[in-house]
């Protein structure tokens, strides 16, 4: 059977099935499914439930204001990335968690909000970070009553999705003249996803509703008046996310303790062994994407 693709509606065929294997929250099977057209892989049917597969230990526990501060340090680079564009200004987060980025952008000098449909988070973000969120999973709506903005960014979070498109357009729309969008995402590209296919722990089945090629991902911005200033796969926070990618795809194909020990020590040496190859082109296991919207007039 065949199903249409979400952005385009070429039929598609069936790309691969898988499980939970990251949080082992069912033991049900999920099916993929890989445009011809444009490429994106997507999830059918997304879960009426999706939000269930959100376990408890999905966002961390309430840190204090050190453990936020230590991680606001490790997302420095994100927003020295950001002001090379917009120097600074008022900023949106989409999906900040307990808000790491978002304090390395408050203590940057942004003006910072967010947007986060987990309560916990926001509670965290407004009590510790000192930001202004807003507690919804509707992002569009939230979006449409909000802004503008200078900086609007989504790191690791239109994959989580069902509408990706429409809250694009939304935060075209919300952003000012010369503002810039600030996009990471799994890349369906990566050397990791073309050896390690159904198994990659980046397809985080059925979280990651879609694997949203870097290119479709462009030409779309493109279609809004986002012109795409930079792309990469080789920032700090994509290799980070190679390390991750290799350890955890290995450690999940087993629950047994001492294999787990093993397989992450040989996920760590695959890491070193192709950190090469994963920086050429676009190879690296998630995209940055910075597009820039044209000034008025």
């Amino acid at each position: 059977m065949k199903v249409s693709c979400p952005f385009c509606q070429r039929k598609s065929g069936l790309f691969f099935k898988t499980k939970d294997r990251n949080r082992r929250a069912s033991e049900e099977n999920f099916h993929y499914y890989r445009c011809p057209g444009c490429g994106l892989i997507f999830l059918s049917p997304i879960p009426n439930n999706l939000g269930e597969f959100y376990t408890a230990d999905y966002y961390p526990i309430s840190p204090t204001l050190e453990q936020l501060e230590a991680g606001a340090r490790q997302e420095r680079y994100k927003v020295d990335l950001i002001r090379q564009f917009v120097p600074g200004g008022n900023l949106l987060e989409i999906g900040p968690a307990v808000g790491a980025f978002a304090l390395s952008a408050k203590q940057s000098g942004f003006e910072v909000e967010a947007i986060e449909m987990d309560a916990g988070c926001c509670r965290v973000l407004e009590e510790v970070v000192g930001v202004r969120a807003i507690n919804t999973n509707d992002t569009k709506g939230a979006l449409s009553v909000s802004g503008p903005y200078n900086v609007i960014a989504l790191w690791q979070v239109i994959e989580h999705l069902p509408d990706p498109l429409e809250t694009l357009e939304a935060a075209a729309a919300r952003l000012k003249p010369g503002g810039v969008l600030a996009i990471a995402a799994p890349n369906p590209a990566a050397f990791q996803f073309r050896v390690l296919g159904r198994y990659w722990t980046h397809v985080d089945a059925p979280r990651h509703v879609f694997l949203i090629p870097a290119q479709t991902l462009i030409e779309r911005g493109q279609r809004l008046g986002l012109v795409p200033v930079a792309v990469t796969t080789s920032d700090e926070g994509a290799m980070g996310w190679n390390q991750f990618g290799w350890e955890e795809s290995l450690v999940n194909l087993t629950t047994r303790a001492r294999p787990r020990r093993w397989l992450r020590r040989l996920g760590a040496r695959l890491t070193a062994f192709f950190f090469s190859v994963e920086r050429r082109g676009l190879l690296g296991s998630s995209y940055t994407i910075i597009f820039r919207k044209g000034e008025a007039g």
